[in-house]
């Protein structure tokens, strides 16, 4: 499980011009589910979003979790994050999960992640979705489980 986290001051995500989903302060987290993904992973996942000490606290340090600051979190389903660049310019997906399981997997995810925490939105999966946001900072992570 793949994820490229950005802290963000607002973020939203629209299908045919149309928002579906937008968050105020938090995290905007782009996310991979890989075919070898089960519950361990998504809980370590979770854990690792929930956590991350990327806000700042009173004294101008990042040590506060989305969690300290009751912050939002959007999931935007991300399958490019998984591609091989490494030879020529066009990138490779043949490691990639099927989209039909990939679909099932981010959705126990989301699942899973939403008996965790409550501030939670989402875009769609195999949509063509237009992602906005204020990156905060910039700050932007990789994560893999």
């Amino acid at each position: 499980m793949l994820a490229l986290i950005q802290r963000v001051s607002s973020a939203s995500v629209a299908i045919e011009q149309e928002t579906v989903a937008s968050i105020a302060t938090g995290i905007l987290a782009l996310v991979c589910v890989e075919e070898r993904d089960q519950k361990k992973h998504y809980e370590k996942m979770a854990h690792k979003l929930l956590n991350q000490r990327i806000f700042e606290d009173e004294c101008g340090k990042m040590n506060n979790s989305l969690l300290d600051i009751k912050g939002e979190l959007l999931l935007i389903p991300q399958f490019t994050l998984a591609a091989n660049t490494e030879r020529g310019l066009r990138p490779s997906f043949s490691s990639v999960c099927p989209p039909i399981i990939a679909k099932e997997k981010f959705t126990e995810f989301c699942h899973y992640l939403s008996t965790c925490y409550q501030r939670i939105a989402q875009g769609c999966f195999g949509a063509n979705m237009q992602v906005s946001l204020i990156n905060d900072g910039p700050v932007t992570l990789w994560l893999k489980v």
